[in-house]
């Protein structure tokens, strides 16, 4: 019989930081009391998703029909999700860079940064009910920047896919902190 108090809904908050910043180590510690290079993404349209998908490899010989075993060759891994509020930051995040110029007050500019030039970052996913944490080590955005403007109650999106990269050092590419309680 299965556990029902271990199904997870629920929503959740995505921060955003350089990385090699300083992981949270626990489920309570603020993330910007963690570091506070920690910033808080936003609203997003729909949350977001992480998805890993391993490619195997068939090993095959001369005396055998089927293959022998399979080889892990690959894994994609993502974080998905499209921004909901039209920011400086978000325009910045989406095209792993650029330069934000003030016009005058609140007015700014966006210049997307020279082709080659992109800045990787740590992405953080923090549940609403303090279950459960995850940290993606080193992410680039790789996904199409499309932003849709149609009649109201449709809003414009920034919509992101960050794919994650080896880290380096044998560390990992992500972490996760879960209270199995």
């Amino acid at each position: 019989m299965g556990n029902p108090t271990k199904v997870k809904v629920g929503a959740g908050l995505l921060y955003i930081a350089p990385v090699g910043t300083t992981e949270p180590t626990d489920l309570t510690t603020p993330w910007a009391t963690v570091n506070a290079a920690w910033l808080p993404i936003g609203y997003t349209d729909t949350g977001h998703e992480f998805a890993s998908q391993p490619a195997f490899e068939a090993i095959d010989v001369a005396e055998e029909l089927s293959p022998i075993r399979y080889e892990q060759s690959n894994t994609n891994e993502t974080v998905t999700f499209a921004a909901a509020e039209m920011t400086k930051d978000n325009l910045t995040r989406a095209f792993n860079g650029g330069t934000v110029t003030t016009i005058s007050g609140t007015v700014v500019r966006f210049e997307p940064p020279a082709i080659g030039s992109a800045t990787r970052a740590m992405i953080g996913w923090n549940s609403d009910d303090g279950t459960e944490r995850w940290i993606f080590r080193k992410c680039v955005q790789a996904g199409n920047v499309q932003i849709a403007r149609r009649k109201s109650p449709a809003k414009a999106l920034v919509a992101m896919e960050f794919r994650l990269e080896v880290v380096g050092g044998g560390v990992r590419a992500w972490t996760s902190i879960i209270d199995t309680a």
